[in-house]
Formats: C-alpha cells, structure tokens, sequence
C-alpha cells in the first residue's frame, strides 16, 4: 500500500493537468488574500466573514470547481488498471484493499500538500494559518476524492468516467448548494448527505463529511473485491 501510494502522489504531480490545477490553486490564494484587505473596505462584514477572508477566493475555488478538479486528474485511478490488465499483476502482490486504500491515500496526500502550500501562501498576507478553514476544506477535498475513487470503481472504462467527472463536477455543487438551503419536505433530507450543509455551520460537524467519505470508500472496498481483473 505504501508503494502504491507513493507512486500515485508522485505520479500527480508529473501530469500536465495536475501542474495547471496547483498553478490556479496558487495564483487564486495569492490574490485572495493580496486584495482582501481592499475588499473588507469596500463592502460590510461580519466578524466572522472577516475572520475568512483572506480565504475567500480560495474557498470558493474548491466548492465550486474542487470535484472537477479532483475528477479530472483521479478519475480513472482504478478502472486505469483494470482497463489496462495491469491489475493482475498487482493483485499478485497485494491486497484489493490495499491498491485501492493506496491510491487513495497517495492522491488525498497530493491535495494536502497543494492546499498546505495554497494557506501558507496566504499566512504571508494574513499573518496566521487558520487550521480550522484549512481543516474543513481538506474535509471536502477527502470528500470528493473518495466519490471520484467510488466512481472509478463503478464504471470500469477511464474514457467514460472523464465524460461523467466533468459533467458531475459542474452540477454536483449547483445540486448541493440547492439542496442545502431548499424548503421542500421530500429533499430536505438529502441535505445531510453532502458536504455543504456541514459547511456552512461554525463548528465541528465537518467531522461527518470524513465519515461520508469512509462510507463511500467502504462501498468502493466493497465492490472492487469482489470484481473479476
């Protein structure tokens, strides 16, 4: 598992795709937190919406484009080897679990890594790493990444899930944002279902957001287990 994930997380970081994604990530919270001090002039704030903006633009980058980011270079994190055979040679020495588990970790760690780098950048003009925001967003970055390992694992052709990864990373957040805040009895449940609902509360709760994201990677276990190479 630990061979695998380091080839993954390295691996990451040489594709094209990959560079561009850090590239927005970077130049976004550079001039986030560059101009926030303008725009806490220009507009009224709440104590709290004060406290975050440094990270606004930033935050707003992952809700809004983090699943198609994550899909667009994770998307057939799987299916890649079981469309290309190579799985057979893998399972010959290690587990399912652990070439799934690796993956995994190797691409969470990617994004640590590039979101680390992405609040030390806006520590330079803020003066302080909130760990709490970073917390949250890393929270959903494990979120989307294990749908996107779900998905692989699902749809066993790479050339099928990059159709649906843009198409899921475009409607996923207008669908749960709407879903988040809609008044209507029959969908108001599935609001605890996605990230956003936990986002948007000042407190801890984002801890269920990893646990959704275990039940998903538990399904995934699940299925990859039992299919044929």
């Amino acid at each position: 598992m630990y061979v695998l994930g380091k080839n993954e997380f390295y691996g990451l970081f040489k594709g094209v795709k990959s560079i561009i994604i850090i590239a927005i990530l970077l130049v976004t919270s550079y001039y986030s937190a560059k101009f926030s001090e303008l725009l806490m002039s220009g507009i009224e704030l709440t104590a709290r919406e004060a406290k975050s903006i440094h990270t606004a633009g930033l935050l707003a980058l992952i809700i809004f484009f983090g699943q198609l980011f994550v899909m667009s270079i994770s998307h057939d994190t799987i299916n890649r080897e079981t469309h290309e055979r190579t799985i057979r040679f893998l399972v010959t020495r290690t587990s399912r679990s652990a070439i799934l588990m690796g993956k995994f970790f190797g691409s969470l760690l990617f994004w640590f890594v590039c979101l680390a780098v992405s609040f030390l950048l806006i520590s330079i003009y803020s003066h302080k790493l909130d760990l709490f925001i970073f917390s949250q967003t890393m929270s959903l970055l494990t979120y989307q990444l294990a749908l996107t390992i779900l998905l692989s694992v699902l749809i066993p052709r790479p050339g099928v899930t990059m159709f649906l990864g843009v198409i899921i990373g475009i409607i996923f957040p207008i669908i749960g944002f709407w879903i988040t805040f809609t008044s209507n009895i029959w969908l108001t449940w599935m609001k605890f279902m996605t990230p956003f609902y936990y986002l948007e509360r000042d407190d801890y709760t984002f801890f269920v957001i990893i646990l959704l994201a275990g039940m998903m990677l538990f399904i995934a276990n699940l299925i990859f287990r039992r299919r044929e190479c």
